[in-house]
């Protein structure tokens, strides 16, 4: 490793990133997602939509959620964070109070939700790229925070949109989530969300830096996306995460009615929205923790077969269906830390956003494959039982091929966070001597990289 002549001007605590990363996206999509099932039956009370109509806008957000993440994707590796993730957060704050303001007629209902999908999907993939450029030793743990801090407004967030439509209708409801999303994601942007090793010029990226008398190269190690697509690690993440979103996502955006069907009141149907969310917030931190020591493919599978045994308990009363849904929450927030972490230690960080765009965009178009069939299934078969064992049949074939993934190409970097916390260029430096060595320190016969204090 090159002597480090001077520290980085620009130090700060890492932990910070992190804190702000998820904050920011506490108040997006996830908030959306997490209060969905609250406004089902206002919705189709006040507007006479259907429950698939109503659920269905979900879909429809996913669409325009795909269609933004293959759009950030390409620009993510290229332009700093803050130039792709605040206007993102402005427009799809904007897109969530439009749609309490449609009138009652389906395909005007559909814009501002398809909106609120396109203009989300710039608001996770450069927060996240950011967390995993500061964190390596920890980086499943980092990610883990990220969405434990997601997790908790996801728990929060029906507490809040439950009592605003008690008090001010759901059309309302939509005006305050959007105000607030607004104002808490700028601020936390704006104060504390910076990549590492991040410089630019008008926006744009640049390459290698200039530090005292030195050229320091800020190229990292890890695979374009054209060579991604051609490694069985790439479809296995992509479709075996993908299976699982649509199992989760499914069950989470019919909980409520579904729960209602089944015996239990409107307010204990809602808690199970909120045991729900924490629930994913112990998942992400826990998981991230366990993450960073135990490989994900030995990981991965077990919590992704863990939903199974909750739907097979969800059912009244309360504390058996609580029961369950906690076992699905948490399966859910691993699967969070999952993603991330697989990408970066198979694929690498090179083309980190243009590689995680598209799985993630597979994830939800897989995702919104589950909210739509549970709709069906109601709709046309009076329950949503039968669509259960096609479900748990899902989420097999998700856990396997995730354990079949094999070994990490790209493994951690000993004392890589201290250094990078210390002095981020000098960490830029041991990631591109990685880089320089054909990106696979792991398959070249090449020692494990190391740090040394």
């Amino acid at each position: 490793m090159s002597s480090v002549t001077q520290p980085d001007p620009r130090r700060r605590n890492p932990w910070w990133v992190v804190v702000g990363a998820g904050t920011a996206n506490a108040v997006g999509p996830p908030m959306y997602l997490a209060t969905t099932g609250l406004f089902v039956l206002p919705i189709v009370e006040d507007t006479g939509f259907s429950r698939t109509t109503v659920t269905g806008a979900y879909s429809v957000a996913a669409v325009g959620m795909v269609i933004g993440l293959i759009i950030v994707s390409r620009l993510v590796d290229r332009y700093a964070a803050r130039y792709i993730l605040l206007p993102s957060f402005v427009l799809f704050a904007a897109s969530m109070a439009a749609i309490g303001l449609v009138p009652a007629v389906e395909a005007i209902y559909f814009i501002p939700c398809f909106f609120v999908g396109f203009f989300g999907g710039g608001t996770a993939i450069p927060a996240t790229r950011v967390v995993v450029s500061w964190f390596d030793n920890n980086r499943a743990l980092a990610v883990g925070i990220v969405t434990g801090i997601i997790g908790l407004g996801a728990a929060l967030g029906p507490v809040l949109a439950g009592a605003l439509i008690e008090s001010v209708g759901w059309r309302q409801t939509y005006g305050y989530m959007a105000l607030i999303a607004a104002v808490v994601s700028v601020t936390m942007i704006t104060l504390f969300v910076r990549g590492r090793a991040e410089r630019h010029v008008r926006g744009r990226l640049v390459h290698e830096t200039h530090v005292g008398d030195r050229d320091v190269s800020l190229e990292l190690p890890g695979l374009t996306f054209g060579q991604s697509l051609r490694t069985r690690q790439f479809w296995g993440i992509a479709l075996g995460l993908g299976m699982v979103g649509v199992v989760i996502i499914g069950l989470q955006v019919h909980l409520v009615p579904m729960m209602t069907d089944r015996g239990l009141s409107n307010g204990q149907a809602g808690q199970l929205l909120v045991i729900f969310g924490l629930a994913s917030l112990v998942g992400r931190v826990v998981g991230g923790v366990i993450i960073d020591r135990v490989h994900g493919s030995v990981v991965g599978p077990i919590v992704i077969l863990a939903p199974i045994a909750g739907m097979f308990f969800l059912e009244p009363p309360f504390s058996t269906a609580a029961l369950a849904v906690a076992f699905i929450g948490v399966a859910f927030g691993i699967e969070g830390d999952l993603l991330a972490l697989l990408i970066t230690r198979y694929l690498g960080m090179r083309n980190f956003g243009q590689i995680i765009g598209p799985v993630q965009a597979m994830f939800i178009l897989g995702s919104a494959v589950g909210p739509l069939l549970l709709g069906l299934g109601y709709d046309q078969l009076g329950s949503y039982d039968p669509v259960i064992p096609v479900l748990m049949g899902v989420l097999v074939v998700g856990a396997v091929l995730i354990a079949t993934l094999g070994r990490y190409v790209y493994p951690a970097v000993d004392g890589f966070d201290r250094l990078a916390a210390r002095d981020e260029l000098a960490a830029a430096e041991v990631l591109s001597d990685i880089a320089e060595s054909h990106d696979a320190p792991a398959s070249s016969g090449q020692p494990r990289p190391q740090v040394h204090s």
